[in-house]
């Protein structure tokens, strides 16, 4: 199929430890109040620097409010409500994955503009044109796109540097989880130009992390702000937003997904996964099943490594499921979404396998030491 018309817009972003001296001539051409909402710790740790930049501009920050708790649309429809965000001429989104994919439904959905500023390195909701909205009770509900990203994302990196490390750590996982899943699901097709371009983007969610990654989270642990540290951050944050974008179309295949998304998705079921554990320390292990049932023996090996020497989970008892909950699980995950489309059927059998050799894995280890 040829396609005539589409259009692709791509994130803006600024990144440093001063970057929000560009939020004036940034923002002041989309008017002059703004409404800031985010998660409470995220305000805690972002809103007094963030308030001394804007004194410095035209704007005027109305009002702080945080966002709920959870990416709901009962959460967005909430704020849609406030009177201070009718009022408002923009919005600051403050926080991680689930306040900014908060804000990105309120705003984008309402063409109001609006401005991000993680606050944490866990995942590129900051740069990507999807919020993953969840049911009431805290399970995955589905992906709701749109034609654009924010305006623009401030990625101060000092902030990030300070916040809890585990944000990274779980970062890390989501994001070489990017290029697997990208490459597996494009897999002997003849894919559009701005897919194409979303396949090799994600090569670069992966190589830096294998370089970078080990030494970056022991800085980040000690509140360094390293150039290490600022290397995962881009990966984290920008590429995978990049390649989300090019990967993830409504006219078109979803290239963004894959067997370890669906593995996470299977087991948000169990609320000790939403209440214990971080969306990319789960995907992270759900890679390694992902590897092992592709036949991509040297790239399991190459992850299984990097988990163990930044402590991502590499067996179920690490992320507190139990076996009879894996059996649930390996029922639900062929039926999921994310790996409606991929170049093979992905069957119980094959889960069983993966999870068997990856089990054999780490008695491996255990042997040796």
């Amino acid at each position: 199929m040829k396609l005539e018309n589409y259009e692709v817009h791509l994130p803006n972003y600024s990144i440093g430890d001063r970057i929000y001296e560009k939020i004036g001539p940034v923002c002041e051409s989309y008017g002059k109040k703004v409404l800031v909402i985010g998660g409470k710790k995220a305000l805690d740790a972002a809103f007094d620097k963030i308030s001394r930049y804007v004194e410095q501009t035209k704007l005027t920050i109305i009002g702080k409010e945080i966002y709920g708790e959870n990416c709901t649309y009962a959460t967005v429809e909430k704020l849609r409500a406030l009177p201070l965000y009718q009022e408002a001429d923009m919005v600051f989104g403050v926080g991680g994955g689930k306040a900014l994919d908060t804000v990105k439904c309120l705003c984008i959905t309402d063409d109001k503009p609006v401005f991000a500023f993680p606050t944490i390195a866990s995942n590129c909701s900051a740069c990507t044109s999807v919020s993953i909205m969840y049911n009431e009770d805290g399970t995955f509900l589905k992906p709701h796109f749109f034609i654009r990203p924010v305006m623009h994302s401030f990625i101060d990196t000092e902030i990030i540097a300070k916040a809890p490390a585990q944000y990274m750590w779980a970062g890390i996982g989501d994001t070489y989880a990017k290029y697997y899943e990208a490459t597996i699901s494009s897999r002997d097709e003849r894919l559009e130009h701005f897919t194409a371009l979303g396949v090799d983007i994600s090569r670069m969610c992966c190589e830096p992390l294998l370089v970078y990654g080990p030494k970056a989270l022991e800085d980040h642990k000690k509140g360094l702000c390293t150039y290490d540290v600022e290397q995962v951050v881009l990966a984290i944050v920008v590429t995978t937003g990049i390649a989300s974008i090019f990967l993830t179309k409504d006219y078109t295949p979803d290239y963004n997904s894959g067997l370890a998304h669906a593995i996470f998705y299977a087991m948000t079921a169990y609320p000790v996964i939403e209440e214990r554990h971080l969306h990319g320390e789960v995907v992270g292990f759900g890679i390694l099943l992902a590897l092992l049932a592709d036949g991509q023996e040297e790239e399991f090996e190459k992850i299984y490594q990097l988990n163990k020497k930044v402590g991502l989970p590499v067996r179920l008892e690490d992320i507190e499921v139990t076996k009879a909950q894996w059996e649930e699980c390996k029922k639900r995950i062929p039926g999921m979404s994310d790996v409606a489309h991929y170049p093979y059927k992905v069957t119980g059998k094959m889960l069983t396998d993966a999870m068997n050799r990856l089990r054999e894995r780490v008695k491996e280890d255990e042997k040796t030491k």
